[in-house]
């Protein structure tokens, strides 16, 4: 269904919560954030007590975002690879576990600086499993034409989270102290965890058998490196990550040193962020529809830019109130922008890989960032640091100059589902192969040309999804014909190799189709590689070995 535009943003942004199971899920989820936010006030507050440097507050926020980029691949892989609810479920049960430790251990006094930042580092282990599953299954949630409100709800309701929970938590941490800020997010998890338990998704029934680990991060990596539009995401996002990750890991200093403010005032910092964000968040259909991508991401780093600036000269609490709404507002609109585009340009099958490879891109920059400007801000204090970061901002900005960020695609990412497994006249394994397919095609010389150019994007689909060795061959004898290689390690990988391809994947091999000349379609031939080595070939019997000479 096409989003009607004329309709308030409002409206528009709030569709998604029509899905019955999104709209569950969703409110446990920001349940769940409410309770990380307040933690996040008593541990960056906590440590301000534990330890007098800098370096150390800024690293209660790396600490949390360091598991993310070191557990993003192997997170990714698990949520294409496994079912994505009883991955949230255990990643919800495993932060519950955790942050009752962390509120005992306060509560008895038991926090050491790198205590704390332990625990906290195991919450963020936790994050990092149940992001790209929970990110992966908003598609399926809500369908194609509601994932750019789905998308932006999600950042919505965090930050609607972020609006009132630092506040609150700034004044739990004041009245009651760190270790009741930690209890209270250890029975946030309990609402989301419930619904998880009663959600029953009906899921397609895999033929093949599941990727190893290994294999399954690979291909990931795979598919960034053949996608360079989706490789201009993460640089760009990475950019951000570093920059704007200087008002979140200072924010308690700014409140402290250059405002002179205690834990409430921490939080209302916090809250006038989380404000700026769901405001952004309401009207974001209404600005995408208005305006290219590109020009929204620069307007989020200039934004963020003029919001560290200000924090970095204001001496009043107001101001630096205004600044932190702006910089919300800019980080929602530029954060979501790039998950949509990364979730619209991907299919279904590897979308939780390359979220997780976005995210490892985003908060390895955070991680680095709040590392840089902790150890900026004790040389130099925290006023220069963030003038810095407001200048690596509008860097970050040019660079959209030269590297734009790419418009989302409206492609068909759904399976073809058109492949039928062939007769084949060899008994074959599995788990046999190297398989090499051979492509025969007949083109003339006035279309060579745009085969050539045809065939280009066919190697990078081939190789996108699993091929290896690809070739494209021309017959001395006969120019007209054209021969296509390439390689699967196993017969298997071949058949997953079909199940991957997408139909806008079809629309390369129609047109290739149609510039050939043959009395038919293109002749495949489909062969196994064997070794003349005869103990190469042991699993393999003397009949077997004439059908394959």
């Amino acid at each position: 269904m096409k989003e009607d535009v004329s309709k308030p943003a409002t409206f528009a942004a709030l569709a998604p919560l029509r899905h019955p199971t999104f709209r569950a899920i969703w409110l446990g989820a920001m349940a769940s954030n409410f309770g990380m936010l307040i933690q996040t006030v008593g541990a960056a507050w906590l440590m301000t007590q534990l330890a007098a440097s800098a370096d150390m507050v800024a690293l209660v926020q790396a600490s949390n975002a360091l598991p993310i980029a070191f557990l993003a691949l192997i997170s990714g892989a698990i949520a294409d690879s496994y079912d994505r609810r009883k991955v949230m479920l255990l990643a919800q049960c495993f932060m519950l576990v955790v942050a009752t430790m962390l509120a005992i251990a306060a509560w008895y006094d038991a926090l050491t600086p790198w205590t704390l930042l332990g625990l906290t580092f195991l919450i963020g282990s936790g994050m990092a499993l149940n992001n790209p599953s929970w990110q992966a299954s908003v598609g399926d949630m809500v369908g194609r034409d509601d994932l750019p409100q789905a998308v932006t709800l999600n950042s919505m309701g965090f930050n609607l989270s972020r609006s009132v929970g630092p506040a609150i938590g700034g004044a739990i941490v004041a009245a009651a102290g760190a270790a009741a800020a930690f209890a209270i997010n250890a029975a946030s998890y309990l609402g989301l965890i419930f619904v998880l338990v009663r959600w029953k998704p009906s899921l397609p029934a895999s033929t093949l058998p599941r990727e190893s680990l290994g294999s399954a991060i690979m291909t990931g990596l795979r598919y960034l490196v053949m996608s360079p539009k989706i490789e201009i995401v993460m640089l760009r996002s990475a950019m951000f990550g570093i920059s704007a990750s200087a008002v979140m890991a200072l924010m308690p200093l700014i409140a402290r040193d250059i405002l002179a403010g205690g834990p409430q005032l921490f939080g209302l910092l916090l809250g006038s962020f989380g404000l700026g964000a769901v405001a952004v968040a309401l009207s974001n259909s209404a600005l995408r529809a208005r305006f290219a991508g590109e020009t929204l991401i620069r307007t989020g780093f200039l934004g963020f830019a003029v919001c560290a600036f200000i924090a970095s000269f204001s001496r009043s609490a107001p101001l630096t109130m205004a600044a932190m709404t702006l910089g919300g507002a800019c980080w929602v609109l530029t954060l979501s922008l790039f998950n949509t585009t990364v979730q619209l340009s991907t299919p279904r099958w590897v979308v939780g890989r390359l979220l997780s490879l976005y995210q490892m891109a985003t908060f390895t920059g955070m991680a680095l960032g709040s590392w840089i400007w902790g150890m900026v801000t004790e040389s130099y204090g925290a006023s220069n640091a963030l003038l810095a970061a407001s200048v690596l901002m509008v860097v970050g900005a040019a660079i959209g100059l030269v590297l734009p960020l790419p418009s989302p695609p409206r492609l068909k990412l759904d399976p073809l589902n058109r492949w039928k497994e062939p007769h084949l006249a060899l008994d074959i394994k599995p788990q046999s192969g190297p398989i090499v397919i051979m492509v025969e095609y007949r083109i003339g010389n006035d279309d060579m040309p745009e085969f050539l150019k045809a065939m280009a994007e066919r190697r990078r689909l081939r190789f996108r999804n699993g091929a290896r060795h690809w070739t494209l061959m021309r017959d001395l004898e006969d120019p007209e014909l054209w021969q296509e290689t390439y390689h699967l390690p196993t017969w298997t990988e071949y058949q997953r190799y079909h199940q991957r391809t997408t139909e806008a994947d079809a629309v390369i091999a129609e047109a290739i189709r149609a510039m050939h000349k043959g009395p038919g379609k293109p002749v495949i031939h489909r062969m196994i590689e064997r070794s003349t080595d005869w103990s190469a070939n042991q699993h393999v019997t003397p009949k077997d070995m004439l059908d394959i000479h």
